[in-house]
């Protein structure tokens, strides 16, 4: 046990000088100053400083202060000299260190975006893909009105089940097909947010496996699906011979969708280095179709028709005055005009499969082809090798028969 005298001999001990720590050369920890050690580590080459403290449970502890190359003796002894008084505050310098890194690393970590912002780089990030134009006005609209007033401000990580309710509640039952969109939207903004890392775990929004079917009721249970109204295929000569007498372009990119059972979009922006006469085949852009794969429509002659030759003014089979795509209303007004029963452009395709329903012995694959429906799952549709194009043909020339019979 030491004296009295020996610990007071100890305390008044000399801390080294910088000559008499630099001629240091064994391996271990050299006592410097009051609580400073230099380590020595004479294989790998290396001095640095060691900081020796007491803690509260009587056990002793090291505490490395760096390197000697990047602290000099006297920084390393103040230093040191600042720890023994933390020490004496019953302080572990230890202890203390590794709270400031981790509120550094609070700190320094990228303050987490709001739903609202999320929104709005998950729209800049996807409206070029989108195709359809009202799609691309609906998607920054809907959040805006139905989903910011709620969770805009909320930080994306933070958005739970309890807040998408919040959203989906007031329109659920009222305007159940918004909300399924507003529904689906905040799924897919959420599933961006996820691929940022901006959030962990399940996405609350999902539909399929998730917490929502539990908390509302199906959309199919309290909306009754309406399907857009049709001309019935037998009333479609007569309306075809009041659009002959009508003559306008509206007129014939009317008939021109209902001979080909196109989509108002894909007439409205059909051009003219689309179409191969002489193949008798329009080639419509993946780009512009719904499925996002190209698709070859067989032409009749009675279609060919209704396309005039090049015109000097415009790239579009059927322009509208001012030389630019036919306006989305200019086919749905012209029938509305000739037909008061609420039937819709796009109800000419439900027509044409209806006609070779009841009508033809056509397989069911090559009639949906001619709607650019694809049948079979992803394996199926990968291996399928064929569009029908002929076959297809036979179809649209019995259709353009049925459309412009006289009777």
């Amino acid at each position: 046990m030491r004296t009295p005298l020996r610990l007071n001999r100890l305390a008044q001990r000399r801390a080294l000088t910088a000559p008499q720590v630099a001629a240091l050369k064994k391996d271990g920890q050299h006592w410097v100053a009051p609580s400073l050690y230099l380590n020595i580590k004479a294989e790998q080459g290396t001095r640095s400083w060691l900081f020796r403290y007491r803690r509260q449970d009587g056990s002793n502890q090291w505490m490395g202060l760096g390197s000697v190359d990047e602290k000099s003796l006297s920084e390393a002894r103040d230093e040191a000299a600042m720890l023994r008084v933390a020490v004496k505050r019953a302080e572990d310098p230890i202890a203390a260190k590794r709270e400031v890194q981790v509120q550094r690393k609070i700190e320094m970590k990228p303050k987490v975006p709001t739903f609202a912002e999320c929104a709005a780089e998950y729209i800049a990030s996807h409206k070029a893909g989108w195709k359809n134009e009202k799609h691309a006005q609906q998607w920054p609209s809907t959040i805006e009105m139905y989903v910011n007033p709620f969770i805009g401000k909320l930080p994306v990580d933070q958005v739970t089940v309890e807040d998408v309710l919040k959203v989906l509640k007031p329109i659920w039952t009222s305007k159940p097909e918004t909300a399924s969109r507003v529904r689906g939207r905040i799924e897919q903004v959420l599933g961006w947010a996820a691929a940022m890392e901006y959030r962990t775990g399940d996405n609350p929004a999902q539909w399929k496996g998730g917490a929502l079917p539990h908390l509302l009721p199906a959309i199919g249970k309290i909306a009754k699906v309406e399907h857009r109204k049709a001309v019935p295929y037998q009333d479609v000569p007569k309306l075809m011979r009041e659009l002959r007498k009508n003559g306008s372009v509206s007129a014939k990119a009317l008939m021109f969708t209902i001979l080909t059972g196109a989509r108002t979009t894909e007439t409205r922006e059909a051009t003219h280095a689309e179409i191969d006469r002489k193949a008798k085949v329009w080639t419509i852009p993946a780009g512009r179709m719904k499925a996002g794969r190209e698709h070859r429509v067989p032409l009749t002659d009675q279609a060919l028709a209704l396309i005039a030759s090049d015109p000097a003014d415009s790239k579009y089979l059927f322009p509208s005055p001012s030389g630019h795509a036919l306006s989305n209303m200019a086919m749905l007004q012209l029938l509305r005009g000739l037909r008061d029963d609420g039937s819709t452009v796009h109800g000419f395709r439900s027509s044409f499969r209806d006609w070779a329903a009841d009508e033809t012995d056509f397989p069911r694959e090559v009639v949906e082809a001619c709607l650019a429906h694809a049948l079979g799952d992803d394996a199926e549709l990968a291996y399928k090798r064929t569009d029908f194009l002929e076959k297809r043909r036979d179809v649209m020339v019995d259709w353009a028969s049925h459309c412009l019979q006289h009777r």
